[in-house]
This record gives structure tokens, C-alpha cells and sequence, in this order.
């Protein structure tokens, strides 16, 4: 029955990577989601002409060279750099922590009256020499403005719970640039892909086949008995029917306007709401980040949820409990030779989309030039 070399589960970037290289290299493929289009969690949906991301904003950044040059083989990014804003109680602030911010917070304008201002802020909690949660981790790094205006209301709703219960390693270090300079990525690569992402996948997968609405665990035994291995980029508590328990995340819930009669909603792509008492951290407005003038708008209200399993995981809670509990689902993994697992889900890890290429592409360099 054996009918392909990889059964590959998850048509995301990581199983359409591997995919696109197993296939180059002559092997079969055959590649199932249980959803009902390709690219996972970067899928971008054409709507009016404006590529909507359905799961959240998807900005590509790298510092390897590598990495870029691969995916520009493929499609083209144009030069969007990701330039947030912060919404609190109705001023915006520049993101990241900046000398924009900082004027726009003190009124200050070199970078030794910043300076000195984060200091002047940060000796209030001087007496804090062991922070024990992300509130005083954060009022002992940048002080109580930057804490309670940019940190708080949106750390408490990003977790589900107060600044004193989350633990202190969330927030290990704040970057200050003391430069004019709203980038906040430092890559020297970055863009979004020209005409959305949904095209990468396309020419990703072109040759290999791909079964949708499809789900794994379904059909997991006729499945099996298509390949001789199997990549799985889903949640690895799942692949071992929760043995030691479900891993913990946080998830989100997305509200979705297309609004006919407004050409620019909020004239940038990403706006964060920093204060508590507006329930979503973000509004995402679509267009920007291909520079659009298409009649009307989308927008995206980003609301992040507690989850429980058979919900949407997107944020991996990497504390210690956690931890220990993927470390013996990881070491279960490691004695099934005919499963290799992988991406963000497979190996609970918060990636980057350019770390995802790159875990990929390594596996190949280790594979085959080793």
C-alpha cells in the first residue's frame, strides 16, 4: 500500500518546505491539512483586491541571507518594515521604545535626556533587586511610564491574567534605541510577499499532492499506510493522544470589517491598544502593508483568548511546567525513527517565520551534505 516516501501533515511553511525539497530531490510526497486551503497560519485571503491575513499579520524578517534568497526565488517581497503604533487612552505612541517614544512620553529630544529620564524612572524601583513578576521586572527595566502606558494593559490581555501572575522572564530585557528610528525589526531583510502569501505556498507545493480537509487523526490509520515516514508540524500532545496531559497556550480571535465606504481606516497597517479597558491588543488594516489604494478597506480586531484543546493554538506558554511536559513528549518523539517533527506546534516553540525556513533547510544541508 506504501505509496509515498513522506506523508507530510501540515500544509504550513514548514511541511510545504519540506515538501517543495523532498520533492526536488525525487522523493513522494503526499501532504494532508485538515483545513480547507493551504498555508497555515500565513494564509492570505484576496478580498476586494486587498490581501487579507486571515491568522494575523505576517511580517517576513531576516538576518540570513540564505533564507531570503530562497523564498525570493519563488515569489517577491516588496520593502514594507513593520513601523507599529501604540494606541493609550487615545495617544499614539512610536514602537518600538524610540526617541519618537520617548519625546511623545517626556517631551525630551536627544538622547541623553532619554537617558536620563529612564534612569530618573527606573531609580523609584531601585529597591527591587530579584523581580519576581512581570510587573517589576518591567518597572525595574523602563519605569512606571513606559510600564503602565505601553506594557501593562497589553501583557494582561496578550496572557489572560494580572502583570503580578505572569512570571517575571516574559519581559527579560525592554530594547531602547536612542535614535529617530520607528523599524522594529533590526533585520536587514524584510518585506511581505507581493500579492500575499498564499502565492508562496502555490509555487511551494506546485508537483507534490495536496489533500485538504483532511484531517490526520480522522484517517490516521490509512494514512500511515500510504508512506514510509511522516512529518507532522501539529500540536505533538495530540500526536500522543495527550499522554502526559495538553500543553498549555494562548489563543486568539479575530473580527474581521471590510469596510466599503472608507478608502484608510487608521493610516497604518498595525496599531497596538495598550490599555486594558479595550478588550483587543490590535487592529490590523490590511492594505498598508502592500502600500494599497484599493476602494475601501479591511480590518482585523485581534482578541487573544484562553484556550482549551480543540481551539486554535497560536501561543506556546514556555513556562516551567510546560516545559518539563513537552521535554517527555519530546523524548517519546525521539524513539519513533519514521516521524520527524516539526515547526511551531511540533516542537512547542514560539518561531519566527524565518526560523521555520531555516529548521527546514538545515534538515536538508544535515541530510544530504553531512
Amino acid at each position: 500500500m506504501v505509496k509515498y516516501d513522506y506523508l507530510i501533515v501540515g500544509a504550513g511553511l514548514y511541511g510545504s518546505i519540506f515538501a517543495n525539497e523532498s520533492r526536488k530531490r525525487g522523493y513522494r510526497c503526499l501532504v494532508v491539512d485538515k483545513r480547507k486551503h493551504i498555508g497555515g497560519n500565513c494564509y492570505t485571503q484576496n478580498i476586494n483586491g486587498i490581501n487579507v491575513h486571515k491568522y494575523g499579520a505576517h511580517i517576513f524578517h531576516t538576518s540570513k541571507e540564505k533564507v531570503w534568497n530562497y523564498l525570493n526565488s519563488y515569489v517577491r517581497f516588496n520593502h514594507y518594515i513593520n513601523s507599529p503604533v501604540a494606541n493609550f487612552n487615545g495617544k499614539l505612541y512610536n514602537l518600538p521604545f524610540n526617541m519618537n517614544t520617548f519625546y511623545q512620553l517626556w517631551g525630551v529630544t536627544t538622547p541623553l535626556e532619554a537617558k536620563k529620564k529612564i534612569e530618573e524612572q527606573k531609580s523609584e524601583f531601585s529597591h527591587i533587586k530579584e523581580p519576581k513578576n512581570l510587573e517589576e521586572q518591567a518597572l525595574v527595566l523602563g519605569g512606571r511610564d513606559i510600564y503602565e502606558k505601553l506594557i501593562k494593559g497589553y501583557s494582561e490581555k496578550q496572557w489572560g491574567r494580572s502583570a503580578i501572575d505572569i512570571p517575571a522572564f516574559i519581559i527579560k530585557r525592554l530594547p531602547f534605541r536612542f535614535t529617530f528610528d520607528n523599524n522594529y525589526f533590526n533585520d536587514p531583510y524584510q518585506g511581505v510577499v507581493v500579492g500575499g502569501y498564499t502565492s508562496l505556498f502555490e509555487k511551494l507545493l506546485e508537483g507534490v499532492e495536496v489533500k485538504l480537509n483532511t484531517d490526520y487523526f480522522t484517517e490516521r490509520n490509512e494514512l500511515e499506510q500510504l508512506a514510509e515516514k511522516i512529518v507532522y508540524t501539529g500540536p505533538i500532545d495530540q500526536f500522543f493522544e495527550y499522554k502526559f496531559g495538553p500543553l498549555e497556550y494562548r489563543s486568539l480571535r479575530f473580527e474581521q470589517e471590510l469596510l466599503q465606504e472608507v478608502d484608510n481606516y487608521q493610516g497604518n497597517a498595525v496599531i497596538n491598544y495598550t490599555e486594558s479597558e479595550v478588550p483587543y491588543t490590535r487592529i490590523i488594516e490590511h492594505k498598508h502593508f502592500e502600500f494599497g489604494q484599493q476602494a475601501g478597506t479591511v480590518i482585523t480586531k485581534e482578541y487573544p483568548s484562553d484556550w482549551k484543546v480543540g481551539d486554535e493554538p497560536y501561543y506556546p506558554i514556555n513556562d516551567v511546567i510546560n516545559n518539563k511536559k513537552y521535554s517527555e513528549y519530546s523524548n517519546l518523539g525521539n524513539n519513533i525513527p519514521n516521524v520527524i517533527f516539526g515547526g511551531r506546534l511540533g516542537t512547542y516553540k514560539y518561531y519566527n517565520m524565518d526560523q521555520v525556513v531555516d529548521e527546514v533547510l538545515s534538515f536538508f544541508d544535515n541530510k544530504f551534505n553531512s
